[in-house]
Parts: C-alpha cells; sequence; structure tokens
C-alpha cells in the first residue's frame, strides 16, 4: 500500500519562496513517476511537475517553467517542489501523486494512482 505524505506549505509574499516535500511510504518508491499537481478553489486540478523514475527527466506546465524545480531523493522516498517567485493565482492546494503508468511523464490526473492528503500553499498579493 503506498501512502504520500505532502508538507512544506504556508503563506507566502508574492514572489516569494516555498519547498513542497512529499513524503512516500511502501515499496519501490524508485520504479513510480511521481508528479506535483495543485487545485484552486473552484477549479479542476492541474498539472505542475512530474519526474520519472531515474530523476533525470521532468517536465513542467508552461506557467511554472523557469520557476520550479521538480526533484526526487529515491534513498529518502521523498520527492520535492521547490517553488519562486510565486503569484498570489497560484493559491491553492498542492498534491504529489504517483503512477505505476512507464513511458512518458503523464500531465492528467487520471492516470495518477496514488495521492496525498495536500498542502496548502497561499500567496498574498
Amino acid at each position: 500500500q503506498v501512502q504520500l505524505t505532502e508538507s512544506g506549505g504556508g503563506l507566502v509574499q508574492t514572489g516569494g519562496s516555498l519547498r513542497l516535500s512529499c513524503a512516500f511510504s511502501g515499496r519501490s518508491f524508485s520504479t513510480y513517476i511521481m508528479g506535483w499537481f495543485r487545485q484552486a478553489p473552484g477549479k479542476d486540478r492541474e498539472f505542475v511537475a512530474g519526474i520519472q523514475w531515474t530523476g533525470i527527466k521532468t517536465s513542467y506546465a508552461d506557467s511554472v517553467k523557469g520557476r520550479f524545480t521538480i526533484s526526487r531523493e529515491d534513498a529518502k522516498n521523498a520527492l520535492y517542489l521547490q517553488m519562486s517567485n510565486l503569484q498570489p493565482e497560484e493559491t491553492g492546494t498542492y498534491y504529489c501523486a504517483a503512477t505505476t503508468k512507464w513511458g512518458a511523464i503523464r500531465q492528467q490526473p487520471e492516470d495518477y494512482d496514488y495521492w496525498g492528503q495536500g498542502t496548502q500553499v497561499t500567496v498574498s498579493a
């Protein structure tokens, strides 16, 4: 059974930075493609970033390219999202997710098998 637990959310001013973490509990973390998603109130959940099991290949939503960095530390069963220059419209709940679907990094929520409970990120204007 896989369990994902996010942490690191909080309140930050416009232009500020946060680092989110996701702890993976279960077997074979290194074999999962991992992703970060976010959901603002009243909006659909959207893809933010993804990383393959090797950690070499990553994928980002266009809106976060150059500002966010996804990384993983397989020895610690951990996933990270470093976010910088945050904007108010990026306020929402941030989720980490894991998928067993190998190949290209998936960007649709329905392609992910396991989800954390989310961590709130609030960017004040």
